[in-house]
């Protein structure tokens, strides 16, 4: 028997550049559907940890406390201890816990006006890996002056109790582990070698620096226009535009391949870059696995690439 899906390629994932809060990456041999549901996933199906209950006791600053509330809740926090933590649409684990409770109990007693940031807060003593990104009580450390929540003159006070839980982008913005996450598709250019040979070499090098992009270049030496760094070319359409004037319409042809993509990942600093990837790819595998189990049997059905 021959399935559907005997000589299909698996996805090809291959690193370009990677740091703590960016990640760049060429995902080949799949097509659009798979790359645009990983970016999705990416943005909102990645668990993070955020505040997201917040009773306040005393406040007599200038901001209300909705609105004090709402700045706690989108105050990026920690989540390398996600995976241990339990959801509130979650059966609870036997060592899974749910909440993170943080306080925070300032007063202005002095002329000039406070600022009280993230790093006022007071840390849960049983899970002191959840803090804001770049926590820090060095109040004179110029790198890590804390996220500004809220400014308060003489005799003014805020006291309040902030629990932080589990959650994913779907519920709600400030669980989204990513800053932007993009992919573009990588072009695919053909010179018409051809056409290009009626072209003399001054109309050669106009059509080369027609391109705003450097992705056309002219070989001195062997008197041909080349291609490189294909990747950058932005969909202007001047390189298209140029052979039209240069009356060669089929010069180039420009297109967009169907399975290769580029992938960029800025994260927020709550998480790596890359575990934002890999628990992404993590939670599509799962997808395709419930998806593939819950299909019918049938002898005319390939199985799904990557999934066993």
């Amino acid at each position: 028997m021959t399935t559907l899906g005997e000589n299909r390629r698996l996805p090809h994932v291959q690193i370009r550049e990677l740091k703590d809060d960016y990640c760049e990456f060429l995902l080949s041999d799949t097509d659009p559907s798979v790359a645009n549901a990983l970016r999705r996933i990416m943005q909102v199906e990645v668990p993070t940890i955020a505040i997201d209950l917040v009773e306040i006791e005393e406040n007599t600053t200038v901001l209300n406390d909705e609105f004090i509330a709402h700045r706690l809740g989108l105050v990026p926090l920690v989540s390398n201890a996600v995976s241990s933590m339990t959801g509130v649409f979650e059966t609870a684990g036997e060592s899974g816990f749910m909440d993170v409770e943080m306080t925070l109990n300032v007063k202005c007693t002095s002329d000039e006006t406070m600022e009280v940031t993230s790093n006022d807060l007071q840390l849960d003593p049983n899970h002191p890996e959840v803090c804001p990104v770049g926590y820090s009580h060095d109040a004179f450390d110029p790198e890590k002056k804390g996220i500004l929540l809220v400014k308060m003159r003489k005799n003014q006070e805020l006291k309040l109790r902030a629990i932080a839980r589990k959650g994913i982008g779907k519920d709600h913005a400030k669980w989204i582990p990513v800053a932007t996450v993009s992919f573009q598709y990588m072009p695919e250019i053909t010179i018409n070698r051809a056409l290009m040979d009626t072209l003399s070499e001054q109309e050669r090098e106009d059509f080369v620096k027609a391109s705003p992009t450097p992705v056309f270049r002219y070989n001195n030496i062997t008197k041909q226009v080349e291609t490189d760094h294909i990747e950058q070319y932005h969909w202007d359409g001047e390189a298209l535009a140029k052979a039209e004037e240069l009356g060669k319409p089929g010069l180039v042809t420009i297109k967009e391949r169907q399975d290769m993509f580029i992938f960029r990942v800025e994260g927020t600093g709550v998480l790596k870059a890359e575990d934002v990837v890999i628990t992404a790819l993590d939670v599509l595998h799962r997808k395709l696995y419930t998806l593939q189990t819950s299909l019918p049997e049938q002898d005319d059905v390939a199985p799904l690439p990557g999934v066993q």
